[in-house]
C-alpha cells in the first residue's frame, strides 16, 4: 500500500510576472479548485463560495485578527468541512478558516483564470508533508 498520493498540479501564469499553483479536489463530493499557498499559515475558504458546497455553514468568529501579505488585519471565522479531498486523499472534520477572497476572485476574472474555491495553506501542507515537483507538475501528499 502506498503511503502517499501524487496529484497533478496546474501552473497558472500571472501575466508573465510569476505563477500560482492550482490543484483539483472535492468539497463534500463536489469538484473544487484549490490554490496551493506555501506562505499561508492556514487553509482558507471564501464564506460566499463555500455556500456552493455546504448548505448553511455555521461560522464561528475567530478570536483575534488575521493578517496577510499586502493586507491589514482582518476578521475571520472558522467552520467545519465534513469532507475535503485532494486527489485520492480525504480529510474529514476539518476546521477551516473563512476569509473574504473577493480580491482574488476579481483578479482571476480579469486575467481569465479559473475561479478558485479555496486556498490550501501550510497547516494541511505540513500535516501531509507535501512535496511540490515543479518539473513533473505534481504535488505529493503523505497519507
Amino acid at each position: 500500500m502506498r503511503r502517499y498520493i501524487e496529484v497533478p498540479l496546474q501552473l497558472l501564469d500571472i501575466e508573465g510576472e510569476g505563477f500560482h499553483i492550482m490543484v483539483k479536489g472535492l468539497i463534500h463530493g463536489k469538484e473544487a479548485h484549490f490554490l496551493i499557498d506555501t506562505g499561508a499559515s492556514r487553509s482558507v475558504f471564501d464564506p460566499k463560495t463555500i455556500a456552493n458546497f455546504i448548505d448553511h455553514p455555521e461560522f464561528e468568529k475567530k478570536q483575534g485578527m488575521t493578517a496577510g501579505v499586502g493586507s491589514s488585519d482582518i476578521e475571520s471565522s472558522t467552520f467545519m468541512i465534513d469532507s475535503l479531498s485532494i486527489g485520492d486523499m480525504e480529510i474529514h472534520d476539518y476546521e477551516a478558516v473563512a476569509l473574504d477572497l473577493e480580491n482574488i476572485h476579481e483578479m482571476y476574472a480579469k486575467l481569465g483564470l479559473p475561479r478558485i474555491d479555496g486556498i490550501i495553506g501550510g497547516d494541511l501542507l505540513r500535516r501531509h508533508r507535501a512535496i511540490i515537483n515543479y518539473k513533473a507538475k505534481k504535488i505529493r501528499l503523505n497519507q
